[in-house]
């Protein structure tokens, strides 16, 4: 439970991680607008000014006059500028992609539909002198403006890309981290082990020989069969992080296996479960016969641990998926509590357990089994609350 509530910690940390980034997207997006708005002022202010000085001009000035200082005065601003008449037809214009050399009809036919997105935008200014309209200037943002306009879109996106391939690295380094952790311990465990089962082994056959049967030997088998369960875990651990041989056996006599092992022990764990197994199909499947049976033990196990009802029932069925003949699924479905919608896409997580004692191990390091030792799937089929869930193995 404790595991549980840590990753909901963890996932409402993540959303308030989230909620900052937007937050600080959108203040950066409105003091650039801001700016933006400033700037925009400013330059108008500048083109009003010129705009004064033009139509100061225009009142005892030629035409040549006129031109001159358009064109060493306007045209020297970092604005697209257009010059139109009363009429709102072009005259000249700078800092836009059409040549102002040539003043034709087509020339000015996209210059009145750059005029017209300018007017959109901002607001021409009238050229006026007294009560007489001499034309207007059509002007739009400056090469600065628009790079600063784009500023927090690249800032936002250089941010994501960083953002992004901290994750991937992080997550990458913990990942490694993590494996080089498991497979040490296993490994280690398996060595610690090894020593005193051995030595097991041989007490056990030593008091075979000298038993003198009855009660006593049916003790030392039980003895054995549980000193030679301890050898085969840690054979199981010792393969953790090694190449894995695959030989091809028959599926049911494993399971079987399994089942059996667990069925011995019911009357032990006080839960009346019955373990039926059923096969429409009698595979033959390239396995590592101890690392599946872990498997199976782990599914098995929760299975059990989830059964709360008087009276427990877990299947396992064999099967070929429909339209899949090269493939063999396996079913082991339970009556237990279910998994809440919340957080089924946890449970195969490492650390992740509903339950009040357990490492959150089981789960993540069956799919590893199945996935990367045996080419397969291990996935969460179904799941109700109250009414149990179902794990599929795919082979």
């Amino acid at each position: 439970m404790m595991n549980g509530s840590l990753y909901r910690l963890s996932g409402r940390f993540k959303g308030f991680l989230f909620v900052v980034a937007i937050l600080f997207i959108l203040v950066l997006m409105l003091y650039t607008q801001n700016l933006v708005t400033g700037l925009r002022r400013e330059a108008r202010g500048f083109l009003l000014f010129y705009a004064q000085l033009y139509a100061r001009a225009a009142s005892d000035a030629s035409d040549s006059d006129l031109s001159f200082i358009f064109d060493q005065i306007i045209k020297r601003t970092d604005f697209p500028i257009v010059l139109a008449d009363v009429n709102g037809e072009p005259i000249g214009w700078k800092g836009i992609d059409i040549s102002s050399d040539e003043i034709s009809e087509e020339n000015k036919s996209r210059v009145r539909s750059l005029m017209a997105t300018m007017k959109q935008e901002i607001d021409p200014i009238p050229l006026r002198y007294e009560e007489h309209l001499l034309g207007y200037l059509y002007y739009g943002d400056s090469r600065l403006i628009r790079q600063l306009q784009r500023l927090p879109y690249v800032e936002i996106g250089l941010a994501a890309l960083f953002l992004l391939v901290a994750i991937f690295g992080f997550n990458s380094i913990r990942r490694s981290e993590q494996q080089f952790i498991w497979v040490g311990m296993a490994k280690e465990t398996a060595h610690q082990l090894g020593t005193p089962i051995s030595s097991l082994l041989g007490w056990v056959e030593l008091l075979r020989h000298r038993s003198e049967g009855g009660e006593a030997d049916k003790t030392l088998a039980e003895m054995q069969r549980d000193v030679e369960r301890l050898s085969k875990v840690a054979s199981r651990f010792s393969q953790i992080g090694s190449r894995t041989d695959l030989k091809e056996q028959e599926l049911l006599p494993v399971i079987q296996e399994v089942v059996n092992y667990f069925q011995r022990r019911l009357p032990q764990m006080g839960k009346e479960v019955r373990l039926e197994v059923s096969a429409t199909i009698a595979p033959i499947v390239p396995i590592n016969r101890d690392l599946f049976e872990w498997v199976l033990e782990n599914l098995i196990k929760n299975a059990l641990d989830a059964i709360e009802k008087p009276v427990g029932l877990i299947t396992i069925d064999v099967q070929a998926p429909p339209g899949n003949r090269h493939r063999v699924s396996i079913d082991i479905r339970d009556n237990g509590r279910g998994i809440e919608p919340a957080i089924r896409k946890q449970v195969f997580k490492p650390g992740f357990s509903t339950k009040k004692r357990g490492w959150g191990l089981g789960l993540s390091l069956s799919r590893r089994i199945v996935q990367e030792y045996h080419r397969g799937k291990l996935l969460l089929k179904e799941s109700r609350p109250g009414d149990g869930t179902t794990m599929r193995i795919l082979l």
